[in-house]
């Protein structure tokens, strides 16, 4: 058989181990001392280990912070880094989003494009290697976190114990490959004064805010105002009123932090629309004029871009407790550029007499050139796969494991201008991209391989 024979034989159990991962609702949960990231994440790690000791692989669990399965032997190791963690379902599904169900030829469910697909194309692609009965003169290590959508822990505690790789991929990014990730700077936005009663929205600072609720004295604006604002925006609202308190219910579209510009940010237009409606409040003056509708950054003055790409920036989250509003901030910057850089830049912005922008985590770009060993190689797969010569590597601003491990990049498994609603609801994945990634990763592997 060849390889696409192979994958399509195999066409069954890439489903129903999917649809078993999909099961399990592994968000980052309570911290024990055995569970790190909670219990259900654990018990998904265990899972996909005992499908792949089902195949024959030797398994490793490294205290619930992440898993490896392998094959072959040598002193040289291929890795293929893959999560099993997922942001919150959050709300808009038409479906159970953590029952797998297929639809006009594709899966629905949450974690089907990131990344629990992509463990299981990779878990497969692996058991295909062994069938072929290929010589394995480097070992082949399948490692699966639990912790990648909330800080990378997991990444972080197996370099601890096995140390790096000499060679791989993750597939958590797009074809034909990412040769560049954006850097990161984290921050926080606090009010010192405000006047808004309560305000809540977002799900994770890594996604677009689809909703939000802020409740505000009655008579406090202009109800025509923010109807004409919403409106002319095309934005979903509604209003609940009491004898005192007025609640506004501002509806958005969710996105990819790394890409907030195709989706809505709730929370800028609820705070944004109440200045139009002429509300008078010192925290929404400080968010309109140092955020605002923006993406770009441009009102924290460090709007940017190089010839791979632009600064972006999404707030993800707002939340008030004992009278202070919070909420993040997360901005992704050009693959050339440096931290020093960006902070510098926004140095004079981040605090007036309103408000305040505190900085809390930073992060470096990733970057290799397209003609690197890694990325020729890898590309090379793809091309031989879909005889896509046209399509060349990329940069891009989701931030992956490549960034904290050696000699990796991001190699799908998503494919150019699928949009599979990754963070989003009705994330789906179509299937004859799913058995594709399983022939690419097959193929990848043996060019790697190749010494």
């Amino acid at each position: 058989m060849d390889i696409k024979e192979y994958v399509e034989s195999y066409k069954e159990q890439l489903f129903s181990n999917l649809a078993k991962l999909v099961s399990y609702n592994s968000v980052k949960g309570e911290q024990s001392d055995e569970y790190p990231f909670g219990k259900v994440v654990a018990d998904c790690l265990a899972e996909a280990l005992k499908m792949c000791e089902g195949y024959g692989f030797e398994t490793t669990n490294l205290d619930n912070y992440c898993g490896y399965a392998q094959i072959g032997e040598g002193e040289q190791l291929i890795g293929i880094l893959g999560h099993l963690d997922i942001v919150p379902a959050g709300e808009g599904w038409d479906s159970d989003p953590f029952k797998m169900v297929e639809k006009d030829g594709k899966l629905y469910g949450r974690g089907v494009s990131d990344d629990k697909g992509a463990v299981v194309a990779s878990m497969i692609a692996m058991k295909i290697i062994k069938d072929m009965n290929i010589p394995l003169n480097k070992r082949i290590r399948l490692i699966m976190g639990c912790n990648e959508e909330t800080g990378s822990l997991c990444l972080k505690h197996y370099v601890e114990c096995e140390g790096h790789i000499d060679m791989g991929f993750t597939p958590d990014g797009e074809f034909p490959g990412v040769h560049g990730e954006k850097g990161m700077v984290g921050a926080i936005f606090k009010s010192k004064n405000t006047n808004i009663i309560d305000i809540k929205g977002g799900v994770a600072g890594n996604v677009v805010c689809n909703r939000c609720v802020v409740s505000v004295a009655k008579n406090s604006f202009s109800k025509r105002a923010l109807d004409e604002y919403f409106n002319n925006n095309d934005i979903e609202y509604s209003i609940e009123e009491t004898d005192d308190v007025v609640t506004i219910d501002v509806k958005g579209v969710a996105a990819h932090a790394s890409t907030p510009s195709l989706g809505v940010n709730a929370i800028s237009y609820a705070l944004c629309g109440l200045k139009a409606s002429g509300y008078q409040d010192s925290f929404v003056e400080f968010y309109c004029n140092h955020i605002g509708l923006e993406t770009d950054g441009n009102m924290l003055g460090c709007k940017c871009s190089d010839e791979y790409g632009e600064l972006t920036l999404n707030n993800g989250i707002i939340k008030m407790e004992d009278g202070q509003i919070t909420g993040t901030i997360d901005i992704r910057f050009p693959v050339t550029m440096s931290v020093k850089q960006i902070v510098s830049l926004m140095s004079d912005n981040l605090e007036d007499e309103n408000g305040v922008i505190e900085i809390v985590r930073k992060g470096e770009p990733l970057f290799y050139p397209i003609d690197s060993p890694l990325v020729s190689k890898l590309l090379s797969a793809y091309q031989e796969v879909t005889n896509d010569y046209e399509t060349m590597p990329m940069t891009m601003g989701g931030g992956t494991y490549a960034k904290g491990i050696h000699n990796c990049i991001a190699f799908g498994c998503a494919f150019l201008n699928e949009d599979n609603h990754i963070h989003d609801a009705n994330e789906h994945l179509a299937v004859d991209s799913f058995l594709k990634q399983v022939e690419i990763y097959v193929t990848a592997i043996m060019k790697l391989l190749e010494d």
